[in-house]
C-alpha cells in the first residue's frame, strides 16, 4: 500500500532575506539602534535564508549626509563581525554617489553578485585570442 503526497504544490521556503527599514533623519547618536537590530536579525538565522544575508532598506533616510554614511559603514561592520553582510535596497543616486565617494562599497538589491555576469551580457569573442 502506498501513500500518495498531498495535492497541490510543494510547499517551497522562499529563501528571502529579512528586512531591516532605516528611516530618517539620521543623528550620530541613533547609529546604535540599527546595529543592535542587524545583530540581532543575524543572530537570528537570517530569517530562515541561512545565507546571513539582511537588506537594509535606504529608501526612508532622506537627503544623504554624513551621518547615512556612518550608519551604513557601521551596519557593513556589526554585519561582517557577525558572519554576514548587507545589501542595500532603493539607495538614491545621490547616495550611491556619496558611497563612492567616500570609497564605501555595497552591494545592491536588483544587481548581479559579484563574479556573476549580468543576464543578457555575452562576451565578445576577437578573431585570434586563444582557446581556453
Amino acid at each position: 500500500m502506498s501513500c500518495g503526497g498531498p495535492a497541490g504544490l510543494p510547499v517551497v521556503d522562499a529563501m528571502t532575506p529579512p528586512v531591516l527599514v532605516l528611516d530618517g533623519p539620521l543623528t550620530r547618536d541613533g547609529v546604535s539602534g540599527p546595529c543592535d537590530a542587524l545583530r540581532a536579525l543575524l543572530d537570528s538565522g537570517g530569517g530562515g535564508s541561512g545565507a546571513g544575508v539582511v537588506v537594509c532598506d535606504v529608501g526612508g533616510l532622506g537627503p544623504p549626509g554624513l551621518a547615512a554614511v556612518e550608519l551604513l559603514a557601521r551596519l557593513q561592520l556589526t554585519a561582517r563581525r557577525s558572519g554576514g553582510r548587507i545589501r542595500l535596497r532603493d539607495p538614491s543616486r545621490a547616495l550611491c554617489a556619496l558611497l563612492d565617494l567616500v570609497g564605501l562599497r555595497f552591494e545592491m538589491e536588483g544587481q548581479p553578485e559579484q563574479r556573476e555576469p549580468p543576464r543578457g551580457v555575452q562576451e565578445a569573442v576577437e578573431p585570434g585570442d586563444p582557446a581556453v
